[in-house]
């Protein structure tokens, strides 16, 4: 009988006799013993039970799934006394690690051990008194034999189990018992094994300090060579009020002698890592971009021409096609019809890329889930597609060629999104691919319900996200795909790059799957055909090492995504399955089959560096231009800058430098429309790198658009006053990008102070090309 037992894999001692080994051959599986009043209360099916009355659980579903059952009677106002699975799940292994090295002390030094503490409490207290307690707690935790009424308790502890006396082995889980009521960390669970009606009916604690004085008497173990009652209670003295603290002190103290745990000991470490991380992220503080043990291969793509003179901006295509309704007094709804004299425009003042977030088909789904909560005039979001083709509502292929060729007559390139780490819950390749996507064929967590409507589009397919989305009290990392045709049910995953919440419009693709990704391969090859600029959105969650860290775990390094811990890989198994980085198949195939087309990573997570030089990517974000110089953090971004520069000039070249981006609030309201506006603008225009500018920026509107507006909600008129300083101070600039863009001849200097300090405020740098030559000084400070 044993209490909160759990067998979590096999393993074997080199030398381990029969108790280990018996210890060892329960198999993968969780099992523990539970009171015969709970096991009535919560009314525990027989199927759950071994013969030897252990609670049997597979896996984590089934801890899960009984953490539910737990819960379920808690009152709703009392949530301090709630259970988790992780918690759970960590109890038990303490519990049956300690098994584990009282089996291992017994057949490695002393095997007689709790025969011979039989015999003396026998000696010590009595014979009857010490069979009353054998028979009340045989009673209390009934083997499967004695619950089912097929033996008395007396007739099981008159038996043997593999040779080994019931009396004897009865009497070590009546010793694990009382450890586990003594640890202050198992307290949330000791309803299940609460040991005071023993205290109260038998001679159990005089028999409790008769087993101590007995183990003092007996030969030491293990590696501080304490007697087997010390070494057992050592973890919870050690991390009373901790279970992960307990197993951090059997990890690094006992890590020897129990090794076959230590995956199972950092998996535990995970899950309770995930259920302890804050509900809602957010933006840390910015930090200095380093490159310190950067040491991976140099592989930078070769710029064509035209590409360091690139100035990008960006327009949200539905709210900008709105906006030029209103200003041309006309419906302006399709690519085709925007006016040539808006391209004018844009050529005039210096734009050579055009951004058009949205154009893709996207999600019905996104668009009905926004509609429902809240939001009647919602599109769906730019980033939640159904397919690569341009929408309809835009005027198609056709309407794209259009706008294509009269920009390029302009000298402006077209630039798109491509979306790669997922696409929308209802998209094509979920109803005709669905193997492409990260999946499981039960919910990852039984509270999860999906009684919604139906959200596909499809006949005979069935779309579910989770119903506490709809009011917002939970956020489920599946959804539900039921084809109603074969009966088959999967629960996949939503995108989620473990910062805050699950995007509940999306699903994610299985990058270790090798058919998935070629496909997210052609389809990019396909993209960058038809645009001059590609932007890769949430580029750095498809990195190998982002991948794994998300979706796949290594051991012990889990926790960024609910119920992932679960499905750690070790470093090996996960290379194997995914020998090479996602993106520099990318680059290296795009740089055979598209090679005209600059491709942008949208990289974060210092991870700038790394984008450019060795993955091999034209450009990518830097947001530490727009977050330090907005904040003041002068010194922090000149080190940036510096630091570059002492590792690799051309990294710095490929920048993209902004001051908002469609994530962002906008440029004007981060940076006013006065003086700081327009020297950081400055910077922006004439740093290396490429300079991208947000919708409406120029004309300084305050409006953020969010990636499902159809149009704009605020009655914005265009600020003359910074349009025409823009005209006289920036787009200027913007025409001479080639002396601006290089970093081959980029120079920072210092300036010091009378007293021999350097006033990080002022940035003072200048740049060449050929024989035009340019200086630039800006005090990025009040003072």
């Amino acid at each position: 009988m044993k209490i909160l037992r759990i067998s979590l894999l096999k393993y074997e001692t080199p030398g381990a006799g029969r108790a280990v080994r018996k210890a060892a051959d329960r198999g993968a599986v969780m099992e523990f013993h539970v009171n015969r009043d709970v096991r009535d209360e919560y009314n525990l099916e027989n199927s759950l039970f071994s013969l030897t009355g252990n609670v049997v659980l597979a896996d984590m579903r089934q801890v899960r799934e009984l953490t539910a059952r737990f819960n379920a009677k808690t009152p709703p106002n009392q949530p301090e006394k709630f259970i988790k699975a992780g918690q759970l799940y960590a109890m038990g292994l303490i519990d049956e690690i300690l098994h584990y090295m009282a089996a291992l002390y017994r057949e490695q030094v002393q095997p007689d051990a709790f025969d011979t503490a039989l015999l003396r409490l026998e000696n010590k207290l009595g014979s009857r008194r010490i069979d009353d307690l054998q028979r009340v707690f045989t009673g209390e935790f009934p083997p499967q034999r004695v619950y089912a009424g097929n033996c008395t308790p007396d007739e099981f502890l008159a038996a043997a189990e593999d040779g080994e006396s019931c009396r004897a082995l009865s009497l070590e889980e009546t010793c694990l018992l009382s450890l586990a009521n003594l640890n202050p960390a198992f307290g949330p669970f000791k309803f299940l094994f609460d040991d005071g009606d023993l205290a109260r009916q038998t001679v159990y604690p005089a028999a409790i300090e008769e087993l101590k004085a007995h183990f003092r008497e007996l030969p030491p173990f293990g590696p501080d060579g304490q007697n087997l009652w010390d070494i057992l209670r050592a973890p919870a003295l050690a991390s009373p009020d901790s279970l992960a603290g307990q197993l951090e002190y059997m990890r690094r103290h006992w890590g020897l002698l129990i090794s076959k745990f230590i995956t199972r000991i950092l998996t535990s470490l995970d899950v309770i890592r995930e259920e302890n991380k804050p509900f809602f992220g957010g933006p840390g503080p910015t930090e200095v971009i380093t490159y310190g043990g950067l040491d991976e291969y140099e592989r930078f793509s070769p710029d064509q021409d035209w590409m360091p003179r690139t100035v990008l901006i960006a327009k949200s295509t539905l709210v900008w096609l709105y906006q030029l309704s209103q200003t041309y007094e006309r419906e302006i709804t399709r690519l085709d019809q925007i006016p040539d004299e808006e391209l004018d425009s844009l050529a005039r003042r210096g734009f050579t890329g055009l951004w058009l977030i949205g154009l893709w088909e996207r999600s019905g789904a996104s668009k009905t889930i926004k509609q429902w909560t809240g939001n009647p005039e919602a599109a769906a979001s730019a980033y939640s597609l159904h397919d690569y083709d341009i929408a309809g509502e835009l005027g198609g292929w056709g309407s794209l060629l259009n706008l294509r060729e009269r920009c390029f007559r302009r000298g402006i390139r077209l630039g798109s999104d491509m979306v790669p780490n997922h696409t929308g819950i209802d998209s094509r390749w979920i109803a005709e691919y669905p193997d492409r996507f990260l999946q499981l064929r039960y919910p990852p967590f039984p509270g999860y319900t999906f009684n919604g409507g139906n959200l596909s589009n499809r006949d005979g397919l069935g779309i579910y996200i989770e119903d506490h989305y709809y009011n917002r009290t939970d956020a489920a990392v599946v959804f539900k795909r039921v084809d109603f045709r074969t009966g088959d049910v999967r629960y996949i995953y939503h995108g989620n790059d473990g910062t805050s919440m699950p995007w509940n419009d999306t699903a994610q693709i299985d990058f270790l799957n090798p058919e998935a990704r070629e496909a997210v391969i052609r389809t990019i090859v396909g993209v960058c055909k038809q645009f001059s600029i590609v932007r890769f959105d949430a580029a750095m969650t498809l990195a190998k090492r982002h991948i794994q860290r998300l979706w796949y775990p290594e051991p012990g390094r889990g926790g960024d995504i609910a119920s992932r811990s679960e499905h750690a890989l070790s470093n090996e198994e996960f290379n194997r399955r995914i020998p090479d980085e996602f993106w520099r198949e990318v680059v290296d195939r795009c740089a055979s089959e598209a090679p005209n087309t600059l491709l942008l990573a949208e990289a974060f997570w210092m991870m700038e560096g790394y984008f450019v030089r060795t993955l091999g990517m034209h450009r990518v974000y830097n947001s530490a231009f727009m977050n330090m110089l907005k904040n003041e953090e002068n010194a922090k971004y000149r080190a940036t800058i510096k630091n570059t520069l002492e590792f690799d000039p051309e990294i710095l070249k490929r920048f993209v430098n902004f001051m908002n981006n469609p994530d962002e609030e906008t440029a004007v309201a981060q940076f006013g429309k006065g003086d700081k506006y327009f020297g950081i603008c400055t910077l922006l225009v004439t740093m290396p790198g490429l300079p991208m500018f947000g919708h409406g920026q120029v004309e300084g509107f305050e409006e953020k658009y969010g990636m499902e507006y159809r149009r704009s909600y605020r009655d914005e008129q265009p600020d003359q006053y910074l349009v025409d300083r823009h005209e006289r101070e920036i787009f200027p600039l913007m025409k001479r990008r080639a002396l601006f863009s290089g970093s081959a001849a980029f120079r920072l200097y210092d300036l010091f102070t009378p007293d021999g300090a350097v006033n990080e405020n002022i940035f003072a740098y200048s740049n060449r090309h050929w024989d035009d030559r340019a200086l630039i000084f800006y005090n990025n400070s009040y003072h």
